[in-house]
């Protein structure tokens, strides 16, 4: 377990280098993001493990879903302005520009888990 927790954190250091630390992860995620002008929730193309990580550098939190779909990586300081619910088996939030999203647990365990 060791060896694939170095392995994901070297990972996530390559896409922010002040990563120092996984607090948490989540196997598999799905992001969807919200149309307030049609109302409905909208896949978009980013899946794949979500981690939950501190920073040496303000912020000094945040979260990132590595995309298994393509280069692009959901990455999401974790500051005051975000305002999560959690709607098992989906964790809400809407971030500093007010974008709604939806976060998809394949686990209901790991949506609670990292809900909290």
């Amino acid at each position: 377990m060791a060896a694939e927790l170095r392995m994901n954190l070297a990972a996530l250091q390559r896409c922010d280098p002040y990563i120092t630390e996984i607090v948490d992860a989540a196997s598999q995620v799905a992001l969807y993001t919200f149309n307030s002008k049609s109302n409905e929730w909208e896949k978009t193309n980013i899946e794949g493990t979500l981690f939950v990580y501190s920073r040496s550098g303000s912020p000094n939190n945040g979260f990132m879903i590595m995309n298994r779909l393509s280069v692009n990586n959901m990455i999401e300081p974790i500051t005051k302005d975000l305002e999560f619910q959690l709607q098992d088996p989906f964790l809400l939030y809407r971030n500093a520009q007010f974008a709604i999203y939806g976060i998809w647990f394949y686990d209901n365990d790991e949506c609670a888990r990292i809900g909290q």
